[in-house]
Parts: structure tokens; sequence; C-alpha cells
């Protein structure tokens, strides 16, 4: 059974909640850049400050290429690498970005426990992670990247960062990430 057509009442959430560009669907890398496009003009539009600004850009573009680079090294179909993005501002008025995609379940576990882990350093200590990450040489095998993505996220954001997975199936979840810039 579908759910009512309310276009209306989506609109008035997406207002309550703040959301300024939200995306669902399946990923690009033309419409990561077209999006990434129409959120410097919301935040041009906002008055953003410049530093903001960028690490919010920053931030959006990293989660979605995460999400593509994911996607693709599994060899996943157009609807298995779709992505849900959100981009809002909490009460205080800071930026808050949310991406989530469909992982392996391992994966995703993995993703929460790095997350876990970077969520209680500081800002010193995240920055020595980052420049030690730097310096260690880069293992073409592995599956993912040196994780430096992530730990530029976290130094980007006002507060550590916010993960959760749902399970899909046995093999399958979806994994959220939100970072408050």
């Amino acid at each position: 059974m579908m759910e009512p057509f309310d276009l209306f009442s989506m609109r008035e959430a997406y207002n309550r909640q703040q959301i300024m560009l939200c995306f669902n669907g399946p990923i690009s890398r033309s419409l990561i850049e077209e999006i990434g496009n129409a959120l410097r003009n919301y935040l041009e539009a906002d008055h953003a400050h410049p530093s903001a600004a960028m690490d919010v850009f920053a931030v959006y573009i990293e989660m979605t290429q995460n999400i593509r680079h994911y996607a693709a090294q599994k060899g996943w179909q157009e609807q298995e690498a779709a992505a849900t993005v959100v981009i809002a501002r909490d009460e205080a008025g800071r930026y808050v970005v949310s991406a989530g995609n469909m992982v392996d379940a391992a994966d995703g576990a993995g993703l929460l426990a790095k997350v876990e882990s970077l969520a209680g350093l500081d800002k010193t200590q995240l920055k020595a992670i980052y420049k030690e990450q730097l310096r260690k040489p880069r293992d073409g095998s592995a599956a993912t990247g040196a994780g430096l993505g992530l730990i530029d996220i976290a130094r980007k954001a006002s507060e550590p960062l916010l993960a959760s997975m749902r399970s899909l199936n046995e093999d399958r979840a979806f994994i959220s990430l939100r970072a408050v810039i």
C-alpha cells in the first residue's frame, strides 16, 4: 500500500528540522558536483562564515565520495549504491552534515568502531593521529583508504561525530554518519 502523497507535510517537517538540502538516491560524480554547487549557493545565501562554509562543503564532499567509492569497490548496482544526504541547521545555528548508505554489515561495524574511537579524542589528539596517518605508507591492497577522510571530518566537526547502523538483513546494514560543523 502506497502512502498518501503529501509534499506539504514533508516540506513542513524539513522546515521544522531546518533542512537546507536533502538528496536520496543513486549518487554519481556529476551529481555530487551539482549538489555541491547548490550547497555553495545555499551557504552563500545563508551568509555562512567562510571557514564554516568551507568545512561544510569539505565534509559533504568527503562523505559523498566515500559512499561512491565504497559502492564502486563493492561492484554494486545503482540502487545498492544509493545515498541519503541531508544538510541542515541545528537549534544553535550550526550546520549538520549527515550521510547514509547501505554497507556490508561487517564494514559498517568497523566504521562504527572507528567513529567511536575518534569520538573520545580532542582537537590536539585528532591533529596528531591525522599527521601520524599521513606519514603511514599507503597500502595499495587495502580495501579502504587510510581513514584520513574520517579523521579530517572529525577535526572539522565542532562536536564528536555520531554514527548509527540499522540492520537490513544478515549481510547488509544502513550506516548513518553525522557531523556538526
